[in-house]
């Protein structure tokens, strides 16, 4: 696993997420069709906690595991064979949720990719805020 260091623009040229939906703020680990990990730092300007919910925001779930979904993403399409491919939810097989993730918070976001055959890819993923596990999913990867 190499560290590197890759902002929203960097990111942008590997997946295609742009504003409101671009999910991580930077790469700080890669192995190229191996693993990712990634930061994503929650804060109350998100438009999404005028709604969820008012007066206590919590981020969703959903986006949570949208969030490793990104960084698997990331992971996946670093690959030489993969290159300016589009990575596409195949499923959600698990995920659970430990704690609840708040604007302020800063989540550590670890992807391990287990299974790519031909088009579609497995992965493993936590997101961890202050060294706490947030959140745990596996997924499925579709590549386009």
């Amino acid at each position: 696993m190499a560290k590197v260091n890759l902002d929203s623009t960097d990111i942008q040229k590997i997946i295609p997420h742009r504003y409101p939906m671009l999910l991580i703020d930077r790469v700080e680990e890669l192995e190229p069709g191996k693993m990712a990990v990634a930061r994503r730092n929650v804060t109350i300007h998100e438009e999404v906690f005028n709604g969820h919910f008012p007066n206590n925001p919590v981020l969703p779930g959903a986006l949570i595991v949208e969030s490793l979904a990104q960084t698997g993403a990331v992971a996946l399409l670093s690959a030489p064979e993969f290159k300016g491919k589009t990575a596409y939810f195949g499923g959600i097989h698990s995920a659970e949720f430990r704690k609840v993730v708040r604007p302020g918070d800063s989540m550590q976001l670890k992807v391990e990719l287990t299974k790519i055959r031909g088009n579609i890819g497995e992965g493993k993923g936590t997101a961890l805020v202050d060294g706490k596990r947030a959140c745990t999913a596996e997924m499925t990867f579709m590549i386009g």
